[in-house]
C-alpha cells in the first residue's frame, strides 16, 4: 500500500513538472507577443471599423492619431468626435458607431509627423469593416503654384 501511493506521488510529481515545462520557453527566448489592438467605443451604435495605417514604405505605423467627427440622429444635431492612436501593428479599432450617419460617408483622417492620409466609411452599407489608411506628404493646394 506504501509503495503504490509513493509510486502515485511520483508520477503526479512528474505530470506537473512535465506540463509547467510546456508552458515555459526555454532561457534565451520570448514568446512572441501580440500587440493589442487599441479600441475607441462611441457608444452610440452596433457598427465597428478596424483601421491599419501604413507609411510611405507600407509597413506599419507605430502612434499615428486618427481622427473622425460623426453627425447623427435627426437633422444631424448629434456630434461625436473620436481620436484614437495606433499600435505597433499599425492598428486601431473604433467601435460603437451609428448605422445610420448625417452626410455619408465618414471622413477617418490619419496623421504622423508630416504625413497624412484618409478613408472614407459608410456604416449603412458596410457595418463591420477593415480597412488601411496610406499615409503620405500632403499635397500643396492648387492655388499655390
Amino acid at each position: 500500500m506504501n509503495k503504490a501511493v509513493g509510486l502515485l506521488c511520483v508520477v503526479l510529481i512528474s505530470l506537473a513538472a512535465q506540463t509547467q515545462s510546456k508552458q515555459n520557453p526555454p532561457a534565451g527566448e520570448k514568446p512572441a507577443a501580440k500587440a493589442e489592438v487599441p479600441v475607441i467605443d462611441g457608444g452610440i451604435g452596433p457598427c465597428y471599423l478596424e483601421l491599419t495605417v501604413l507609411g510611405v514604405d507600407t509597413k506599419p505605423v507605430y502612434n499615428a492619431t486618427v481622427k473622425v467627427h460623426i453627425t447623427y440622429g435627426f437633422g444631424g444635431f448629434h456630434h461625436l468626435d473620436l481620436q484614437a492612436g495606433t499600435n505597433s501593428d499599425g492598428k486601431v479599432k473604433f467601435m460603437g458607431m451609428p448605422a445610420k450617419v448625417h452626410n455619408p460617408p465618414l471622413q477617418f483622417d490619419a496623421t504622423q509627423d508630416t504625413l497624412e492620409g484618409s478613408v472614407n466609411y459608410d456604416p449603412a452599407t458596410e457595418c463591420h469593416a477593415k480597412h488601411e489608411v496610406k499615409l503620405d506628404k500632403p499635397k500643396p493646394p492648387a492655388d499655390q503654384q
